[in-house]
């Protein structure tokens, strides 16, 4: 993935694509979607009675694959053959925004409706049916990512649980995390603004969600606080202390979990907010920010550190970037 002369990914490299099958020829439709999925998610088998109306968002972070997903009905199938020919080594987590959809496996069938998740292993044979169409979100991770920071075992069968009012129904700690899943994945997608979420928090829900109650306390405690942060980013007043506070644990357990992870908490808060703030003002389409007022939203108090911090971080200024924006958008405006 290219990153900046600083050596910082932006929100540019991290950027949604849009596949869809308008304008395609009706009888290639369907071969066009397995290829683009085959390539941006996993491998599938797609059944339709009709000519395929879909259309796909994809967002690529260093390890997590995103997507919002809207289609007419159709059926999707992951066989042994698929497997073989387009084994993905992964876990899924599909969040049902709108329609009933169902899904099989060798356990049998199960129903879901909107504001379910479902978290499975990819390389175990499963079907999947829309039967009026679909909207929804999707998450696939390698196992191997989400192994290598987690000691969680890959789930044997499908977890499902409510992201929607996660605290009113059963199994509410997991749809806690399956509702942040599904904000980050949604910010991410969205076609205003969207927000690139970090790869490694994404990485932990997931192991979360596939592990449930077996999830190690450690892990739960990292997705919680990161969780935290990215609701709470552009508060000027975020810090170490409220982060514990709110996830129930000391300041001092709090610094752990990060520099577990080579970081601290004031980085880690830094780091988010710049790519925020690359995303603002990088736009196109909207009324340009100032800097100071990018600073400003973006949970900065002073606009002079944030472009001290900016430079140093992206190799760039955020003049620069501001300016880049705005030629662009003119370019654009001038192109009709």
């Amino acid at each position: 993935m290219p990153v900046t002369a600083a050596g910082a990914t932006t929100p540019a490299d991290l950027a949604p694509r849009v596949f869809s099958t308008a304008g395609l020829p009706a009888a290639r439709r369907v071969e066009l979607w397995e290829t683009h999925n085959a390539s941006a998610l996993i491998g599938l088998d797609v059944r339709a009675a009709s000519p395929l109306e879909a259309a796909e968002v994809n967002v690529r972070l260093p390890h997590a694959r995103l997507a919002r997903v809207r289609g007419s009905a159709h059926e999707v199938e992951r066989t042994q053959a698929v497997i073989g020919r387009s084994p993905a080594g992964s876990i899924a987590v599909y969040l049902t925004l709108r329609g009933d959809a169902w899904f099989t496996n060798s356990g049998g069938t199960r129903q879901l409706r909107p504001g379910d998740a479902l978290v499975c292993a990819t390389d175990r044979p499963f079907t999947r049916g829309f039967a009026r169409g679909l909207d929804e979100l999707v998450v696939t991770v390698p196992w191997d990512a989400v192994s290598a920071r987690a000691d969680v075992p890959l789930p044997e069968i499908p977890v499902i649980t409510r992201f929607t009012n996660p605290g009113t129904n059963p199994g509410a700690e997991s749809g806690h995390y399956a509702h942040a899943l599904a904000r980050l994945t949604g910010r991410a997608t969205r076609a205003d603004h969207p927000v690139p979420p970090d790869d490694r928090t994404v990485l932990d829900l997931v192991a979360v969600l596939a592990a449930g109650r077996g999830a190690a306390r450690g892990t739960a405690r990292r997705a919680a606080a990161h969780c935290y942060i990215e609701e709470h980013l552009t508060d000027p007043g975020l810090g170490a202390d409220r982060i514990a506070t709110a996830i129930g644990i000391s300041e001092r357990q709090l610094s752990r979990v990060f520099a577990a992870e080579g970081t601290s908490v004031p980085r880690h808060i830094l780091a988010r907010r710049l790519l925020l703030a690359h995303s603002v003002l990088s736009a196109t389409g909207t009324q340009p920010m100032t800097v100071a007022e990018a600073a400003a939203r973006c949970g900065f108090t002073s606009a002079a550190y944030f472009s001290h911090a900016f430079r140093q971080h992206f190799g760039l200024s955020a003049s620069d970037v501001r300016r880049s924006a705005a030629d662009g958008q003119s370019a654009a405006d001038g192109s009709f």
